[in-house]
């Protein structure tokens, strides 16, 4: 966990890459894990990107001090890939702000010791978005804060997953992540970081779904020979092989941009999306290659075609993706 946080604040102060190597690796073993400990990088990387110096040392410092998890509320009953629609509100009051709203399927939620909470502070639904929300930090003890039941989910068990109310929650100014006002900017930025996680943990279990795969495939024998043999189930292997390295060559783009200080929004989508096909796909074909077995719960792939769908909706839907990679390519002829 932290692994981006910069030394200075108690961090590792690692690349986006060396990040994403981490978590692949985890996701490797548990993509549910793997989610739980990259909430924490998720809730950071806007007070990262974005957050005053006085906002990083308290923050960023503490969870580097002790072990502490912090949660990411952006995602709403009725606002999930359009940000925009954001309801959850924040309105000037002296020095401080108030929060009312709730926001949904938030990882760590139940466990977090802070909040990043993106609000609209401005009510006129005329206003851009580029000037209509704010994002803050809000302490999870905070008084009107209420967290909901943890979400019983298709996959990703281990990831605590659940809603958060906000009524009437007082926060002070200085904990505005970024400028009042310029909280959607903040958002968008951070997508460009956290995507490419996203897909590195995908990579994950797109390689275990291969390597359970092969390894059975050598096991299991069918009209006398091991299946991976048959032409059939080799080209399954091949093409499992083939999607799991062409989607780490572009999460390892849009990291290595990133830390050159390119902009990397382009290759962030094609690798959060790939990742998800790759994962979604390697997992269906493992449990092909498993047969019966793989139907089954005393056998690992069931587990990893669970867990593999929710890449295809959190951190931007598959269709979300598409619509950002075509916007990016056209920008090259107009």
């Amino acid at each position: 966990m932290n692994t981006t946080i910069a030394e200075e604040y108690g961090g590792l102060g690692l690349s986006l890459l060396e990040a994403c190597i981490i978590q692949e690796e985890i996701g490797f073993g548990c993509t549910g894990i793997a989610t739980a400990l990259g909430g924490n990088s998720l809730a950071e990387s806007p007070v990262i990107i974005a957050g005053s110096h006085e906002l990083k040392k308290k923050y960023l410092g503490r969870m580097t001090e002790e072990l502490l998890v912090a949660a990411y509320g952006v995602t709403e009953p009725s606002a999930g890939s359009d940000v925009a629609s954001t309801r959850t509100s924040s309105r000037k009051v002296g020095d401080d702000y108030v929060i009312n709203g709730s926001k949904m399927w938030i990882t760590n939620c139940g466990h977090a010791n802070w909040f990043f909470v993106f609000t609209r502070s401005d009510p006129d639904p005329k206003c851009p978005a580029a000037k209509a929300f704010t994002a803050f930090v809000v302490d999870a003890d905070s008084p009107g804060v209420t967290v909901g039941r943890k979400e019983w989910n298709m996959g990703q068990r281990a990831s605590d997953t659940r809603g958060v109310t906000f009524d009437e929650v007082v926060v002070p100014a200085a904990n505005v992540v970024g400028e009042a006002g310029g909280g959607f900017k903040v958002a968008m930025k951070c997508f460009d970081k956290t995507r490419p996680t996203v897909g590195a943990m995908s990579l994950g279990l797109a390689r275990r779904a291969l390597d359970e795969a092969t390894k059975y495939s050598m096991e299991r024998k069918t009209m006398g020979k091991q299946i991976f043999k048959h032409q059939a189930v080799l080209f399954m292997l091949s093409e499992m092989a083939m999607r799991y390295e062409l989607a780490k060559l572009a999460v390892w783009r849009s990291c290595a941009d990133y830390d050159e200080g390119r902009r990397n929004t382009y290759y962030a989508s094609i690798g959060k999306l790939y990742g998800a096909i790759a994962a979604n796909k390697n997992a269906s074909d493992s449990v092909q290659v498993f047969g019966g077995n793989g139907y089954n719960k005393e056998y690992p792939v069931e587990k990893l075609m669970r867990d593999a769908k929710i890449f295809q909706i959190y951190e931007g839907t598959d269709q979300i993706q598409k619509l950002i990679i075509g916007r990016e390519h056209m920008t090259k002829y107009l």
